[in-house]
């Protein structure tokens, strides 16, 4: 059986008008997501006050004005980036991290945390340069245990990481030639002894004259090259460790200076030679820091500039010193000078190794005052820069565009405005809620 070609364009037709079809009293079209486009001052343009002029009162009578940059304070670009120019209805599909930033905390816990604030001011700022570096050991300050002899070590009494006192014993090496070292100021000691005792009889015969004076002076040279020959050997045992009054071929390895045991290389039973260390002592109370300056910028700092070492290890902690040593030769495969800043470690928390950013002040000044906090304000979250700026329901957490960087101060380009309160101390425990509330922690 054929089928007519024009019955099969009817039933098609037929089919897709059933398709399309929409079914009476089903849900209306959802309605279109676009957003309402903004303004060429990045605000929605329904409500901008710079294209409506009209609208700036109405916006100061809902107390929602920002006399700073002329704009809604709820939607104004400078302060308030992250809204992107719209107003909370306008972004209703989108989360608002306003909530997310306040941080209400109680006067127990501020008090805890001890938070400081400090208002955002117009003033100078000490220009710096940033410098990348590294931490070392000062080898004033750092020893490497040997024992003075070859020998073989039979007693550890130490552990890497271990607090060690000046002159403590930290192992002992059995030395079979400390045993003939011995012998030998024994002996000289004893032929010595005898030497003199005889020099002194024919002195006192001679005296008498009942020996001859010929006789005495060659027994007083015997007497005192023995005294000498004893003396030689009680020094030699002095140098390999060990006292004039000690016995066997035991010697004890100690500690030349305080400090902490940032090595260990010994073992029992080891066979060890002077050069080899059993290992390295270093005091790190106060430590080196060694920053790379470029040779551009070598004329703009000095010797005793402040500087400021900041480390990824430790981002919420800052680390003062001063440029106590400015190198004297470039290093001519980075074209880098060095500049070696001393650093207090009484806490102990910095380690020989550590990478981190030293600022140094210039000594030259932006002489305009300019909008600036103090860097202890600011920190990184996420890699953004962030501050905490006081409000009356808590503390908001807002990021920010830095300008010039000083070693105490720097230049706030947008995100907090004159005479707001940022917090300067306690920042860390504001960051640590912040981030635990980004986590969704809700413990």
């Amino acid at each position: 059986m054929r089928t007519s070609p024009l019955l099969l364009v009817v039933v098609l037709l037929s089919a897709n008008a059933i398709a399309c079809k929409k079914p009476e009293g089903g849900p209306p079209p959802a309605a279109s997501s676009e957003l309402e486009p903004l303004c060429e001052h990045h605000v929605q343009k329904s409500i901008c006050t710079k294209c409506n002029p009209t609208l700036a009162p109405v916006f100061q009578a809902k107390k929602d004005w920002c006399p700073e940059h002329g704009f809604p304070e709820s939607v104004c670009p400078t302060c308030h980036p992250e809204r992107g120019g719209r107003p909370k209805a306008a972004t209703a599909g989108k989360k608002d991290d306003d909530d997310d930033k306040k941080i209400q905390l109680s006067a127990r816990v501020l008090e805890k945390a001890k938070v400081r604030t400090e208002p955002a001011k117009k003033q100078s700022v000490d220009l710096s340069l940033a410098a990348s570096g590294e931490v070392v050991a000062d080898p004033d300050r750092s020893a490497r245990v040997t024992s003075p002899i070859a020998g073989r070590i039979e007693q550890v009494s130490f552990k890497e990481g271990a607090s060690v006192k000046k002159g403590q014993i930290l192992a002992v090496v059995r030395v079979p030639e400390l045993g003939k070292a011995r012998a030998v100021f024994a002996s000289a000691s004893v032929r010595g002894a005898s030497a003199r005792a005889n020099a002194d009889r024919l002195k006192t015969l001679a005296d008498r004259g009942l020996a001859a004076k010929q006789e005495v002076v060659a027994a007083t040279a015997e007497a005192d090259a023995l005294e000498v020959e004893a003396k030689a050997a009680a020094e030699q045992l002095g140098a390999l460790g060990s006292s004039a009054g000690g016995a066997g071929t035991s010697l004890a390895v100690r500690s030349p200076l305080a400090g902490i045991v940032t090595r260990r290389n010994a073992v029992l039973g080891q066979a060890i030679t002077a050069e080899e260390a059993i290992a390295n002592v270093t005091d790190l109370s106060e430590l080196w820091f060694l920053a790379r300056v470029y040779e551009k910028d070598v004329g703009r700092i000095d010797v005793g500039r402040r500087a400021d070492v900041q480390f990824a290890a430790y981002p919420n902690e800052r680390f003062g010193g001063a440029v106590e040593y400015l190198g004297k030769e470039i290093d001519p495969g980075a074209r880098t000078f060095t500049a070696r800043v001393r650093l207090d470690n009484a806490k102990g928390v910095l380690r020989v190794g550590l990478f981190g950013t030293a600022r140094i002040a210039t000594g030259e000044e932006r002489k305009e005052p300019t909008l600036a906090i103090p860097r202890s304000a600011i920190t990184d979250i996420e890699g953004k820069a962030c501050v905490f700026v006081k409000e009356a329901d808590g503390f908001e957490k807002r990021e920010v565009e830095l300008g010039l960087v000083g070693v105490d101060r720097a230049e706030i380009v947008r995100g907090v405005r004159e005479g707001e309160l940022v917090v300067v101390e306690g920042v860390f425990t504001l960051k640590s809620i912040a981030m635990k509330g980004a986590m969704g922690d809700d413990d």
